[in-house]
């Protein structure tokens, strides 16, 4: 153990090294041949295992675990990177594994990777700079996100997929193992293949999150109709109002035509 400046014991290895610039709460778990830099804040109860590696301006939010191995906050594996102001910030409850890599944004993407709370980051996971993920999302070993990758709320990524750079994946949404995503996954989407398709719809994961049946009916009959050709934006004027009730099937709707420069990942190939 090691004492702060006001007498108050913390539990952290003699073998770490952590610089006293770093903002660390009282009540942080450090093991042995752990690096804290000097910009990095520690909230309460996170614990370093062993060999955790933070630096830049680093964030961590309370309960979560990092395991040994993980590197976080180090340079952005991007060649167009200058040196400029970025952060990392992650939040609460997370378990980040063994071999983890987490970089910081760059000026091309805010300046900012931001994870969000109650996340699963598997051994060998990589995200990359300037990417945003929600709560609760799973990703699994040796999964890498590109730059600017986006994941909503509940995801889950199986092992060895790999998710490309700008790609959006929806809420709920669940990626198959081994999958290369290519395209964006509409919420709720069931996402499989070497070039990712839609099989379908994520049902048990609604069903787990108890959507109404009628709902989830609602969303599986709009679901074949704004996939029942490739004309997508054409397909979504048909039905237009026709769902306004149904805030699954709306969600949909509004991810599709949020940004329609990228192409969304269909059940037709």
């Amino acid at each position: 153990m090691v004492s702060n400046n006001c007498g108050q014991k913390r539990m952290i290895h003699q073998s770490s090294v952590i610089d006293p610039k770093a903002k660390i709460s009282k009540k942080v778990k450090i093991g042995p041949f752990c690096y804290v830099g000097p910009e990095v804040q520690l909230g309460d109860n996170v614990e370093l295992i062993s060999n955790v590696h933070l630096e830049g301006d680093t964030k961590i939010g309370n309960g979560t675990k990092i395991f040994p191995f993980a590197s976080i906050g180090t340079q952005p594996q991007d060649l167009k990177y200058d040196n400029e102001k970025n952060s990392t910030i992650i939040g609460n409850d997370n378990i980040i594994r063994e071999y983890v890599t987490i970089n910081p944004g760059t000026k091309g993407g805010g300046s900012q990777t931001i994870i969000g709370n109650n996340c699963l980051f598997m051994i060998s996971s990589h995200i990359a700079h300037d990417c945003k993920i929600g709560n609760n999302v799973i990703i699994a070993n040796n999964v890498p996100l590109g730059g600017h990758v986006t994941i909503e709320d509940s995801v889950v990524i199986g092992g060895n997929s790999a998710v490309q750079q700008f790609t959006r994946i929806g809420r709920l949404a669940m990626i198959g193992g081994m999958t290369g995503v290519l395209k964006d996954v509409i919420p709720f989407g069931l996402s499989i293949g070497n070039r990712n398709y839609l099989q379908g719809l994520n049902l048990i994961g609604l069903r787990r999150k108890k959507y109404a049946n009628q709902k989830i009916m609602g969303l599986d009959k709009a679901y074949k109709e704004i996939f029942s050709s490739k004309k997508l934006h054409e397909n979504l004027s048909k039905i237009n109002g026709e769902y306004k009730d149904n805030e699954l099937v709306n969600e949909v709707i509004t991810f599709i035509e949020k940004d329609k420069k990228r192409p969304i990942c269909s059940p037709i190939e």
